[in-house]
């Protein structure tokens, strides 16, 4: 979810029923609303302040880049742009056309992110920018990301922040409280619907407590070396409700390495 207004959101979101489809199904099928989402300049946190924050938590360009969940290709152009030799993966057919088409000079392999189609040690550095909280599979995905890696390779990732996903801003007011009327310590899926600027785009994710995602890099052998909670800088301040996003952390930013064991 790339959003942060609260009056944006569907009063009906809700978490999602239990014969919903997966989450990489219902990513296909709202492809197209992505693709005018995420396009449109300055439309979405991407362009207007999220790209910063994500980018100090990045090593340099090594031997290999892998962006997991790469879309449409944003991320996987901006990594190329900044000197690293880069290969996308991502489970929707329609954002892999698209990403093809946009950089054809970067590799872009159709998959699951539980299933990589890459060789194991390959790669010294995987990102993966606001994709694991979409994945039907977490553990399966990070034990990949591990595969793939080679030792003290580095696995970059931003999620939406489980506080986030689990509640949300009763108002537009800067003092709003935040509530979660859920469980946070539980995991779900949930949809939200959002318009902005003529455009509406369903995003469909899982909420997870940090704990099982740190569980999953520790289980992989991971060590967490960097961990960042960015809000709103004050410079995409759009008006005095935006505020309360200063109290409350948008994302959640992480670097982890992988050991030796």
């Amino acid at each position: 979810m790339n959003v942060y207004s609260a009056d944006e959101r569907s009063p009906a979101d809700e978490r999602s029923p239990a014969d919903a489809p997966s989450l990489r199904e219902a990513w296909e099928l709202h492809a197209s609303e992505w693709l005018a989402w995420t396009r449109r300049l300055g439309h979405d946190s991407f362009d207007r302040f999220h790209r910063e924050q994500f980018v100090a938590l990045l090593p340099p360009p090594g031997r290999l880049t892998i962006d997991v969940g790469c879309g449409e290709g944003r991320v996987t152009r901006m990594l190329k742009a900044a000197g690293h030799t880069v290969v996308g993966v991502d489970s929707s057919r329609t954002l892999i056309a698209a990403a093809r088409e946009a950089e054809p000079s970067i590799p872009v392999h159709l998959a699951d992110a539980a299933a990589l189609p890459l060789g194991d040690g390959v790669a010294d550095l995987v990102v993966a920018f606001m994709s694991m909280h979409d994945f039907d599979d977490l553990e399966g995905a990070v034990r990949e990301v591990a595969r793939v890696l080679a030792v003290d390779g580095r696995l970059c990732l931003a999620i939406v922040h489980p506080l986030n996903s689990a509640g949300r801003f009763r108002s537009r007011d800067s003092e709003s409280p935040f509530v979660i009327e859920h469980s946070y310590l539980g995991a779900y899926r949930y949809s939200d619907q959002v318009e902005r600027d003529g455009l509406t785009m369903t995003f469909h994710s899982c909420h997870r407590p940090l704990e099982r995602y740190t569980t999953a890099l520790e289980d992989s052998g991971f060590v967490i070396e960097a961990l960042r909670e960015p809000g709103l800088p004050n410079d995409a301040l759009r008006d005095a409700g935006d505020g309360r996003w200063q109290r409350v952390p948008l994302f959640l930013h992480l670097r982890a390495r992988k050991g030796s064991c």
